[in-house]
């Protein structure tokens, strides 16, 4: 019973550290210059940490990625990267791009289609 109890507490407190930050940015997003140093700042510790989780999926992936081979991942992840750039910067075709060739390397592990 005190797991459950635990995991609940565990659950509310996430919540209510999300909700903060949302709602001290609601509060601030008012008085906030957009060129701001202290945006900008935030802007790259955004991207820094997206680009930190990219390379830990590629070179530590967790679950089904990780039956992948690290060469397979890195061909995909460059050419999602070439068709997110010849496409004009469009994330939703570099991503589906990549996705694909990376099904395509492993077909015959996943025992075809």
């Amino acid at each position: 019973m005190t797991d459950l109890v635990s995991l609940w507490v565990l659950v509310a407190l996430s919540g209510a550290g999300t909700y903060l930050w949302r709602g001290l940015g609601v509060a601030f997003s008012g008085r906030a210059r957009p060129d701001s140093e202290l945006l900008a700042w935030a802007g790259c510790v955004a991207y820094a940490m997206v680009a930190g989780l990219i390379v830990r999926i590629i070179l530590l992936p967790t679950g089904s990625l990780a039956e992948t081979t690290l060469t397979h991942r890195l061909i995909a992840c460059a050419i999602a990267l070439a068709v997110y750039f010849a496409v004009r910067r469009n994330l939703f075709v570099g991503v589906i791009t990549g996705f694909i060739v990376l099904v395509a390397f492993n077909y015959e592990r996943l025992g075809g289609f």
